[in-house]
């Protein structure tokens, strides 16, 4: 399995690089499946999401399809999906993403669909490849209201990432309130900034990007 878990997306070249190593293709050869479902329910300004599709564009690929797997049905979004080479789950609402994975029914296509095509995400969308969406961080971190006591993710890695590490618009995910609240957690934790992402093929783990991370446990 091939995944390039990124805090923002596709925000240098050298993450670009990265991608176009797992996919083993060039570009111009490239199809990518854009998931948007974890952005529809954040309110406010969403120029990020719009920067993240030009920094898609910017990149030359085939075509981008933009496939809501919560705003269309199965026969619509399978296709899509099926026909890309890269799968890309853009950021958001973490639980609305892996609510909708599981209600759409793409949890149970995933894997399969994984053997042979690249899995993208960005924020939310590398959160849920985690085991479970780690709660006790998401509320001490990101101040998460969410009524959930449980959700499990993906499990696609055996560790959480913890996106948009020293970012000035998220005053809490500063490396020093992340260091304390890590302590309380046992499992190993990634902590990655805008400009750095996680490579990961077949469970190895490879830090590209060139910016700032920390890595515990």
């Amino acid at each position: 399995m091939k995944l390039l878990l990124t805090s923002g997306g596709i925000s240098n070249q050298l993450i670009a690089k990265g991608l176009f190593e797992l996919v083993g293709k060039p570009a111009a050869e490239t199809s990518v499946a854009f998931i948007p479902t974890a952005a529809n329910v954040e309110v406010g300004d969403k120029d990020w999401l719009i920067n993240d599709l030009i920094n898609i564009k910017k990149q030359g690929f085939k075509s981008i399809a933009i496939v809501d797997i919560s705003a269309v049905p199965e026969n619509i979004w399978r296709p899509q999906i099926e026909e890309a080479d890269v799968l890309f789950f853009e950021g958001g609402n973490t639980y609305h993403l892996m609510r909708w994975i599981n209600t759409s029914g793409l949890v149970k296509i995933l894997p399969e669909l994984l053997k042979t095509k690249v899995y993208v995400g960005v924020s939310a969308g590398s959160m849920v490849t985690a085991p479970d969406l780690g709660l006790r961080l998401s509320r001490a971190i990101y101040g998460d209201d969410t009524e959930e006591s449980a959700m499990a993710g993906l499990g696609f890695v055996d560790f959480y990432f913890l996106p948009h590490l020293n970012s000035p618009y998220f005053p809490a995910r500063m490396d020093a309130t992340i260091k304390e609240v890590i302590k309380e957690i046992t499992k190993k934790t990634y902590a990655l900034d805008d400009q750095s992402a996680l490579k990961v093929v077949d469970g190895k783990v490879k830090v590209i990007g060139g910016g700032k991370y920390f890595e515990f446990n």
